[in-house]
């Protein structure tokens, strides 16, 4: 029972946000008790923890599958974005941004935690890149790794990027764009474009 209360939670969190979704939502969606999820969630910021720490374990244990697949570099970075957008429904409600506004301790231990897969992602993404010739060997790594992180945080802030004008998937499209054409090699730009086709 524990399971299906915290998948439903996850659907139900990444579709209709962190805050508009309430504990009767989901005792009613799983046709359950209200008092059955407090068996296993003592209140819904527990819930919405477990929910966030769900998907970040599912989506770092993705992005390290796709990692060690170690195929070309840039087509590494567009199968992650897929991978993603696929796990967070999209982002049609800014579950991060949610967070940040109404479970700002969650959101701080979520950033930090992100910044460290990226970091680690993204360092020996680049360092591949450039022995395969696509990214140019001269990038600052650490530099070019927070950049990333950076604009990826960016992307998901509402204030910068209403969600009305942007669709998530797109704005991934444009921020890797941006990012591999960069740092990449003219075979790494034949590489991109290639993949945009």
């Amino acid at each position: 029972m524990q399971e299906k209360i915290l998948n439903t939670a996850i659907e139900e969190f990444l579709t209709n946000g962190f805050k508009s979704v309430t504990m009767d939502d989901i005792a009613t969606k799983l046709a359950i008790s209200k008092k059955t999820i407090y068996i296993y969630y003592k209140n819904k910021t527990t819930l919405v923890e477990a929910t966030v720490m769900a998907v970040f374990d599912k989506i770092n244990l993705g992005i390290d599958c796709i990692c060690a697949l170690e195929k070309n570099a840039i087509e590494e970075l567009f199968n992650i974005k897929e991978f993603v957008i696929e796990n967070l429904n999209g982002e049609k409600n800014s579950p991060q941004y949610q967070l940040k506004k109404y479970y700002p301790l969650l959101f701080a231990k979520l950033h930090s935690m992100q910044f460290e897969v990226i970091q680690k992602c993204v360092s020996e993404n680049i360092i591949r890149g450039i022995k395969s010739g696509i990214y140019r060997k001269e990038v600052d790594i650490d530099f070019i790794t927070r950049i990333y992180f950076s604009g990826i945080i960016a992307i998901k802030d509402i204030d910068l990027f209403p969600l009305g004008k942007n669709n998530m998937k797109l704005m991934l499209e444009f921020f890797l764009d941006y990012h591999i054409r960069a740092i990449a090699t003219v075979k790494g730009v034949k590489k991109l474009n290639q993949l945009l086709k």
